[in-house]
């Protein structure tokens, strides 16, 4: 290893990282493991570049120095960046798994027990048929998971860069919300989100923000395309701000004209369920637990919403085609995996057809102390309204003197529900239908 202080992280974070994989590899009675997941090679050395559509591996040892397969190109990204000392690069006229296989020869390890990422993205089954077929003495083991293991749980200096990545997430999130006006197009929203985002000192994110208006709000993962926002509509945002690779997310709501009794209902479903989210989650719980907590609230609607998704998920390193650590931890039910300081969690108690045609968002990236959680955000959840004077209905002053009339009884109900299970049938459903 090379000891350099231009890294990401102080070099003694990588030599803590580096040592604690050894100490899994020793426990798996593996001689080496062969890493191909970009985020895992990052997180190891602090190496990364665009260019991972080509085959990269990092070779860890368990008793020698590492060494890194990149085509002839990324190792300049190596050499800048990393305290990598042994490179093995390839032409782009080479074999990139064959380059793989004579080093493996090279350093001694073409008769060992060779763990690799059998589940990578980056590692096709054509490439891992070619190594079974060609390292015939090698004793080749699946270890997928082995880095992630100590991905899940961030370290103090990886929360503290989480920060700088969530201010950017919360000032491209403040841009869009000041954007989404009646006339303006997706685009002109998703500028603003992204210039604001890199101007806090933000980096190019794994996904661009979600930006949907209207009845395109009900769309999937779709994003701006050119729409304009139009009186008595709502905008749906979705922002992941990224630093250093590492990712905080956050959905909002923008409402134009009037907001409505039944999106009024759906804004204090979410805000309770987060705020019951940080008051009863902590270390020991499940992910099936966590989740529960979630999609029970949000399930009692009146509104005609649901929770279509998992409720939460790992968030930290990513590159595109995801923001999200979810192949590590996805808050879904019947996951027994159990809850630890340092888990950084993106929780999205959405809701999906509100009204029947309505798409709606508060989110909040937490991370897991001791004994509970917080949040790296300070951005108000409430729906952002802007009343069309014209306009008809419920206004944003009505709407927020009917949310602090109601609001007590709102909790107060959803909390009897929850604890009371011996109520009949029709206690409960009175106090179903008096929440939002």
């Amino acid at each position: 290893m090379i000891p350099r202080d231009d890294m990401t992280f102080p070099f003694a974070e990588y030599e803590r990282r580096l040592s604690d994989l050894r100490l899994r590899i020793q426990q798996r009675h593996l001689d080496a493991v062969v890493i191909t997941d970009p985020e895992n090679i990052m997180y190891l050395t602090d190496y990364q570049t665009t260019g991972y559509s080509f085959f990269q591996a990092l070779v860890v040892p368990l008793e020698d120095e590492p060494f890194m397969i990149t085509r002839a190109l990324e190792a300049s990204n190596i050499y800048a960046r990393t305290w990598v000392e042994r490179t093995r690069p390839y032409p782009d006229t080479g074999d990139a798994i064959q380059m793989l296989v004579d080093a493996l020869r090279e350093f001694g390890l073409s008769t060992k027990r060779i763990g690799y990422e059998r589940n990578s993205y980056f590692f096709p089954a054509y490439q891992q048929d070619f190594i079974h077929t060609t390292l015939r003495d090698a004793k080749l083991l699946d270890c997928f998971g082995i880095v992630e293991q100590g991905r899940i749980r961030k370290s103090e200096v990886e929360i503290q860069l989480m920060r700088k990545a969530a201010y950017a997430t919360e000032q491209g999130m403040r841009a869009g919300i000041e954007a989404s006006v009646v006339g303006a197009t997706e685009n002109e929203i998703g500028a603003a989100i992204s210039s604001a985002m890199f101007r806090a000192g933000g980096e190019p994110p794994a996904v661009m923000p979600y930006v949907t208006s209207g009845p395109r709000t009900m769309i999937g993962h779709a994003t701006w395309e050119g729409r304009t926002v139009e009186a008595n509509e709502h905008v749906f945002l979705e922002v992941g701000g990224c630093y250093r690779r590492y990712h905080t997310a956050m959905m909002r709501t923008v409402v134009m004209g009037t907001l409505t009794d039944s999106m009024y209902k759906a804004q204090e479903r979410m805000k309770y369920a987060l705020d019951c989210l940080h008051r009863d989650i902590q270390p020991g719980m499940t992910v099936s637990d966590a989740d529960n907590l979630i999609r029970n609230i949000i399930t009692d609607n009146n509104v005609g919403a649901s929770l279509v998704t998992r409720s939460g998920y790992s968030i930290g390193i990513a590159f595109p085609p995801s923001w999200d650590e979810g192949y590590i931890i996805s808050l879904k039910q019947g996951e027994s995996k159990v809850l630890e300081p340092g888990m950084t969690l993106h929780i999205i108690p959405w809701m999906w057809g509100v009204d029947g045609d309505k798409t709606c968002g508060i989110s909040d990236t937490i991370y897991l102390t001791e004994d509970g959680c917080e949040s790296f955000f300070t951005l108000d959840r409430d729906f952002v309204v802007k009343p069309d004077k014209a306009a008809k209905g419920v206004t944003q002053l009505d709407a927020q003197k009917n949310k602090r009339d109601s609001s007590a009884s709102i909790k107060n109900s959803t909390a009897t529900k929850q604890t009371n299970a011996s109520s009949d049938d029709q206690a409960s459903k009175d106090t179903s239908e008096s929440t939002p």
